[in-house]
């Protein structure tokens, strides 16, 4: 399958893991032309940042700077001394009873937890959502050695079942609609077909159910490791993680190591921020702790616990330079607010982390050259680093990572040379003005030649490109480009100065 098929005719992980390196270009012409996939995620988007917004000013008013700020500081003092915080948690887990592995890649931490099915020879899994086995592609591993694995959080689930992968950090089925998910129900579940939401949430709960009497392996991501207490704490509205850890008579928690809080005092801090900055709620429904398995004393719980740590490319993040990048509490705040993500929704970033972050990130995980196009999915408008709650500069280090494309010649060319002239005309006012000069006559010229000088503007000796040459090809892959209008901001300050 190449890189350049489209994400509507690729199914499951095929989405999130297309061959390297990646051409986002495919994707998003296809995305920026679905009229109904705009619709759906420029609703969505839209009111969860609306919501954020409203629900921050509300709770925390003019110390809602202070709040980011402090968060901020918690992450990033945790990622200072990071081995000292996993050296607590560590002893404060397997002092509750825990198993703690370590795992350098994602294979590592399959074979780890595959390892643990084998010995304790486990058949049926339920699973609550969780970015870092996207990230590890766990579920593939578990089925390969013959253990059932259902996704228990709705949004997964229905992705699941219609062989999809998950398009938002938060929100995996964003970009769907009921219909879609009663189609999918009637085909894989045997169920009426029904639009109505309460039903389809009745079909989806008695067929979890069952799942959940019948599972003896539960697995889950964590929000947060506390290290003073060796606790995982996962933060979900639909109760699903709280079974996938309780009934199981095994569970295993899978975390990146950058997840890691001080104490509780911290993690009120951020939970404050959490679900606020996320889905515009006060806090979420279900606000789980686990701290080892059950003790002789109690009813429910897990009889194992194993917690695996999850480098896999974090380590490397960890330098002095780029570690602010491991703050994120993956909120998803900064999908919402990102205008080219309302755009181009998830599948089209080709990684388990879309957006803002995930354009960030992915690069640092999986090697620039792979990514190239990732650091250029941003307008720069600052929208992301407004919303983050953990305030990750995210426009300032795509900046650098582009100039590292720059500098390792991973940009192609043609586009080093033409920004390479742009930046030399900038820097010294006779060639900027004589550039301005030259691209005004060219595009005038050419938007004459196509017969669209004057088309619906009030300076009627302008006109519009609809395609553009060179790297500007771009935009007007989805707009037209206005050309210069005759005089010049510079010429009309000076006339009436």
């Amino acid at each position: 399958m190449s890189a350049s098929t489209t994400s509507l005719t690729l199914k499951g992980h095929d989405i999130l893991f297309p061959p390297l390196p990646y051409d986002m270009h495919a994707r998003a012409d296809l995305a920026t032309g679905d009229d109904q996939l705009q619709r759906f995620i420029n609703n969505a988007t839209l009111s969860k940042d609306l919501q954020r917004r409203e629900v921050c000013a509300q709770t925390f008013g003019d110390n809602y700077d202070a709040m980011r700020s402090l968060a901020a500081e918690i992450k990033q003092h945790t990622l200072d001394h990071l081995d000292h915080y996993l050296e607590q948690f560590v002893d404060a887990a397997t002092g509750t009873g825990a198993h703690v592995h370590f795992a350098a890649t994602a294979q590592q931490a399959n074979e780890i937890c595959v390892g643990i099915a084998k010995r304790e020879k486990l058949t049926q899994c339920v699973k609550s959502k969780s970015m870092v086995t996207e990230e590890m592609r766990l579920v593939p591993a578990l089925v390969k050695v013959g253990v059932e694995v259902v996704e228990t959080d709705l949004g997964e689930f229905i992705i699941q079942i219609d062989d999809d992968a998950p398009s938002h950090i938060v929100a995996p089925m964003i970009h769907k609609d009921r219909t879609a998910v009663a189609r999918a129900f009637e085909r894989e579940l045997g169920s009426p077909y029904t639009e109505n939401p309460q039903e389809l949430t009745q079909i989806a709960r008695n067929h979890l159910r069952e799942k959940y009497r019948t599972a003896d392996l539960g697995i889950c991501g964590a929000n947060f490791l506390v290290a003073r207490t060796g606790s995982a704490v996962i933060c979900t509205n639909e109760g699903n993680g709280r079974l996938c850890t309780s009934v199981p008579r095994v569970q295993v928690a899978i975390v990146g190591i950058e997840k890691l809080v001080p104490d509780m005092n911290h993690l009120a801090v951020l939970l404050k921020l959490l679900a606020r900055s996320s889905l515009g709620q006060p806090i979420t429904v279900y606000n789980h702790i686990m701290t080892g398995p059950k003790r002789k004393h109690e009813l429910d719980g897990p009889e194992q616990m194993h917690i695996i740590l999850v480098d896999n490319g974090r380590t490397e993040i960890l330098r002095e330079e780029t570690r602010e990048m491991l703050r994120c509490i993956r909120c998803g705040a900064c999908l919402n607010a990102c205008p080219v993500y309302r755009k181009l929704g998830g599948h089209a970033y080709g990684a388990v982390y879309s957006g803002p972050i995930g354009a960030l990130i992915t690069p640092m995980f999986k090697g620039l050259d792979k990514y190239p196009d990732l650091p250029h999915a941003s307008s720069l408008c600052g929208a992301c680093y407004e919303a983050c709650p953990v305030k990750i500069n995210i426009p300032k280090y795509l900046i650098q990572l582009r100039a590292q494309m720059v500098r390792r010649r991973i940009t192609k060319w043609p586009d080093r040379l033409f920004y390479g002239l742009w930046g030399m005309s900038l820097r010294h006012p006779a060639t900027y003005r004589f550039g301005g000069w030259v691209q005004k006559q060219m595009f005038r010229a050419k938007a004459r030649a196509a017969g669209t000088a004057g088309r619906g503007d009030r300076y009627t000796d302008r006109g519009w490109l609809s395609k553009a040459p060179g790297p500007l090809a771009g935009w007007t892959r989805a707009r037209d480009l206005p050309t210069p209008p005759s005089n010049s901001f510079r010429y009309w300050w000076k006339m009436r100065s």
